[in-house]
């Protein structure tokens, strides 16, 4: 792997990531503030005689995915909060025929079309399935550029290996800010996965239908409780986190995105004024870590959770800890971004209660 570093975007990385995984064919609509990784792969998909579709509609674009991937091509959209919204029906049906697909969301304020500036409001939708039904998509978060490139590469190969949609959930600031990164190795197609699932007559093969509807109620609920099977492997293989001086900490942080490289700052000026702060970071928030957070709630001491929402991963902070140590929240929301001497000012006030 080339390990010279590249100054990138992370709309850019996130783009140039999937086409190294060996994304064979995306399709997309505009919106801010992830236009940069649609240009991108326009460009570059074409460069390389892959697919590339600017549809007529963010629905449009996950119906197309849905079938790019039933017809074997690694297969990728990506959009912003409201544009997101719009894809729920379609990710809700790969979802139900177990069709992997890649969904990236530079999220931004709302509700409503909101505002173009950056924000975590979408949480609740990306790790509580979003669309109708039981299901879940895995959902990774990515802190950096370089953790762009990283997570959309695993992003495809975790979609592959479960046969689930997964969600790259970063936010206006990650998408629109450019840092130095090493990018992942380029696969080439006879090195992806097999998919013997797949549609289709070819070699030989009896041709397959894939489709999310049962109409016979036992039969759907059998397939319902076996993906849910599948999703409690998920739990136990792929649960990602970070943990950055946690052990002896008085007071820990738990933020992620934009929201845990404003927490790494606020800690340091912690660290300057001699308090001991922690900072617990999920990288997949669906899984989401309960039983590391748990481990660290069990210590009784107090945890701030810092978010760009009015609170919504803070929820699962509690489910981690029921009652085993005090819950805080900072948030703001509309795309208004915490600032570290903020949280600094928080963990201090706190602290001083605590005392």
């Amino acid at each position: 792997m080339n390990s010279e570093k590249v100054l990138m975007k992370g709309n850019e990385a996130i783009a140039e990531a999937a086409i190294r995984a060996g994304c064979g064919a995306y399709f997309g609509y505009p919106i801010t503030p992830q236009n940069e990784l649609t240009a991108y792969m326009a460009l570059h998909m074409l460069d390389k005689g892959r697919i590339f579709i600017q549809a007529e509609s963010e629905i449009a674009s996950i119906v197309m995915v849905y079938g790019a991937s039933c017809a074997g091509a690694r297969a990728m959209t990506s959009s912003s909060s409201p544009g997101v919204s719009l894809k729920q029906e379609g990710i809700s049906y790969a979802a139900g025929a177990d069709v992997p697909c890649v969904i990236a969301n530079v999220s931004r304020g709302g509700p409503g079309l909101g505002s173009i500036a950056p924000a975590q409001g979408d949480y609740f939708q990306s790790t509580r399935g979003g669309g109708h039904g039981d299901y879940y998509c895995i959902v990774l978060a990515p802190k950096s550029v370089q953790e762009c490139a990283d997570l959309t590469y695993l992003a495809f190969d975790l979609a592959d290996k479960y046969r689930m949609p997964a969600i790259l959930l970063a936010d206006g600031m990650i998408g629109q800010m450019m840092e130095g990164i090493v990018l992942p190795p380029e696969k080439s197609f006879n090195e992806l996965p097999k998919r013997p699932w797949t549609v289709g007559s070819m070699a030989g093969r009896a041709a397959r239908h894939i489709t999310s509807i049962n109409l016979v109620p036992a039969e759907l609920e059998a397939k319902i409780k076996e993906r849910f099977e599948r999703y409690e492997l998920i739990k136990k293989a792929e649960t990602r986190f970070e943990e950055v001086d946690t052990a002896n900490a008085d007071i820990n942080l738990a933020a992620y995105g934009t929201c845990a490289r404003v927490c790494l700052g606020a800690k340091k000026l912690a660290d300057k004024a001699g308090l001991k702060v922690g900072l617990f970071r999920p990288i997949t928030l669906w899984p989401f870590p309960y039983e590391a957070l748990g481990k660290i709630g069990e210590r009784g001491k107090p945890i701030l959770t810092v978010e760009m929402s009015m609170g919504q991963m803070v929820e699962d902070v509690r489910l981690s800890v029921p009652g085993k140590a005090p819950i805080h929240f900072l948030g703001h929301t509309g795309g208004v971004i915490p600032t570290e001497e903020e949280v600094f000012e928080e963990l201090k006030k706190i602290l001083g209660s605590v005392k």
